[in-house]
């Protein structure tokens, strides 16, 4: 992040993303009353599964860690369906590219039309980076009243077809999707000291525009070999895998003969795998990481790792990006430090010491590896043994240990693709990896001599298979993959996926001060034109550090809906949300609330966005009235 005029901005959007199975497909096609589905059953009620799962839309936070105290359901006729048995610590900026599993519950059948979670910051762990690319911690965290923030209630409504229906023997699936860039505010004073501004937004979709690798975390409870698949108690985030309760229920998952495992250090894949699973003693701590599928709906894994290869075992654990390397010392920045007695930390930096006996595997892979593999940019989940526990200087001995390469996350701007010459190397403009700052990483001894050291402004990836060719030079990209071993680039890495938007992906924030009754000069079904003239805040922006804000634009930006006019469109209006998923009849409301005399303080929106056209396309959006 840059720090302009010693103010960094980060803003944070909460999104909560509904996705329902419907006849046994995922993503393919007021009372008081209160109902625990921890409880039993009431004579004459038809339950429905319901899985729920935690995950990170793309930001600027080091570590965003709160407890999730609660997550209630609203049914249509008002029962209220507690969701979540037991209060649970998230750290979501670990969970970008990834969605955790949080519960499995048993709920009354019926058509869900509200969801509500409570969040508590009285122990937050929020880490921000500032210009120097150094984790800071935030301690001032303040609602937009600029009162403490102790807990924080958030609700989401949804209209009638895009309630979430519980069916009898049919399982559905609700993702609360957080993304930790857009609706607040992080300042630096000019001592460097960061204040949190929470205002968030609780959002719904029913139908996520990207899917994300899932990942079940808990104890082992048995192995079906003939139906090629196990079973997990649900023991979400860093639950302790040696407690024995099943209140976050149990998830069958599905194993196929592409499926890797890790048990105790050692490497298996398909039927072997499972065969080894099978052997461990129940309630053995497992992870599993795959996707979900249809036809029929299920969790099928493509990875499992299992005893000691699992974090939470009988070593202490350190997961970050190594932003230097000298010799067989590897520094680990951004790290999550779980010790071996479970206790759980967020440290911004770990020396790690390596060695010949240091086991190292691959994410997707059963090739040989070892520590050569190790290189600067890197993702990494390393066990060993702390030998330094003083918080400023953290050593870890990984000499007898195991380090995972993890899937690296890359973003920046493409330079060339080789199309001209037929050749299958990107090269690009690295902003980040991983989510932080290019400027972090020091990449002295990644090449095969110094000339060839890998230079983040001209970043050299090896994307065979990808069709590198069909990118757009000079705009944003986004690379998944591997960093190239240590010491043998160019290239500098070497790519699995490569995705490339049309128009960027943004967020808008305007504010009119006093609010005004003329926001919009247009104002229709089909979009909407930005009044400016009294406005005294507007910002454009977007993730991976692809784009800087934009104070003046050189024509009033419009906002249209999408091709089919859907998303999430919310109107605010004393401390009340009312929530759209079609465009039209969010102008047909916000226009009968203007002709009223009401007035707009805010608006907030996330889509894309195309400068060449001042044109917004908006996912979501709310709009704050007075």
């Amino acid at each position: 992040m840059k720090q302009p005029n010693n103010q960094t901005f980060l803003r944070i959007l909460l999104v909560l993303i509904l996705v329902m199975s419907t006849m046994g497909f995922y993503g393919c096609s007021s009372s008081n009353k209160t109902d625990n589905p921890g409880t039993d059953t009431p004579a004459g009620v038809d339950r429905g599964q319901l899985n729920v799962s935690l995950t990170d839309a793309q930001g600027d936070f080091v570590s965003y860690t709160v407890d999730v105290q609660s997550l209630t359901l609203t049914k249509a006729d008002g029962t209220i369906v507690n969701a979540l048995p037991l209060s649970t610590r998230v750290d979501f900026a670990q969970y970008v590219d990834m969605t955790e599993f949080l519960t499995s519950a048993m709920v009354p059948v019926g058509r869900y039309i509200s969801a509500t979670m409570v969040l508590d910051y009285q122990n937050a762990e929020i880490y921000v980076e500032n210009a120097q690319g150094a984790a800071v911690k935030v301690t001032n965290i303040v609602d937009e009243n600029n009162a403490a923030l102790t807990t924080l209630t958030v609700s989401v409504h949804l209209e009638d077809r895009k309630a979430l229906m519980i069916a009898p023997g049919l399982p559905s699936h609700l993702t609360l999707d957080f993304d930790l860039k857009a609706s607040n505010t992080v300042t630096f004073s000019d001592s460097g000291v960061p204040t949190l501004i929470v205002e968030p937004i609780l959002l719904a979709d029913v139908d996520p525009k990207e899917s994300k690798i899932h990942r079940v975390r808990g104890p082992l409870k048995d192995v079906d070999i003939e139906d090629s698949s196990f079973r997990v108690i649900i023991h979400p985030f860093h639950h302790l895998f040696s407690e024995k309760h099943e209140r976050f229920g149990v998830l069958k998952v599905s194993t196929s003969d592409q499926t890797v495992y890790s048990i105790d250090g050692q490497e298996f894949q398909g039927a072997d795998g499972l065969t080894a699973l099978s052997e461990l003693p129940a309630l053995t701590g497992v992870v599993a990481v795959g996707t979900l599928q249809c036809k029929p709906y299920r969790f099928e894994a493509q990875e499992v790792y299992a005893g000691s290869s699992v974090p939470g075992g009988r070593l202490d654990v350190v997961t970050g990006n190594v932003i230097r390397r000298t010799g067989d010392e590897i520094v680990i920045k951004g790290a999550t430090l779980e010790r071996s007695d479970s206790k759980v930390m967020f440290n911004d930096q770990v020396t790690v010491l390596l060695g010949d006996d240091t086991q190292v595997t691959r994410a997707f892979s059963t090739a040989t590896f070892n520590i050569d593999d190790i290189s600067v940019g890197q993702r990494i989940r390393v066990f060993g043994t702390l030998t330094n526990t003083d918080k400023d200087a953290l050593e870890m001995d990984a000499r007898e240990g195991m380090a995972q390469l993890l899937l690296t996350r890359l973003r920046g701007t493409v330079l060339s693709t080789g199309a001209e010459t037929g050749a299958t190397q990107l090269t690009m403009d690295l902003k980040a990896i991983d989510g932080r700052n290019v400027d972090i990483f020091n990449f002295q001894g990644t090449g095969t001599d110094s000339t060839h050291d890998a230079d983040p402004s001209l970043y050299e990836i090896q994307a065979a298979g990808l069709k590198a060719g069909s990118l757009v030079v000079e705009k944003p990209v986004e690379v998944r993959g591997f960093v190239s071993a240590f010491g043998q680039a160019p290239p500098d890495f070497r790519a699995l996926s490569l995705i490339q938007a049309g128009p960027v992906k943004a967020f808008l924030k305007v504010k009119w001060h006093p609010p005004t009754s003329n926001a919009f000069t247009s104002l229709t079904a089909q979009g909407l034109v930005l009044n400016l003239e009294h406005a005294t805040l507007f910002s454009i922006g977007s993730s991976g550090h692809l784009m800087v804000d934009h104070n003046s634009p050189t024509a009033a930006p419009g906002i249209q809906p999408g091709s089919n006019g859907k998303g999430l469109f919310v109107i605010e209006w004393h401390g009340k949300r009312t929530a759209f998923t079609t465009f039209d009849t969010f102008v047909t409301d916000l226009s009968a609330r203007l002709a009223d005399g009401i007035k707009v303080n805010k608006l907030f929106m996330t889509g894309s966005y195309d400068e060449d056209q001042s044109l917004f396309t908006a996912e979501d959006m709310k709009v704050q009235l007075q």
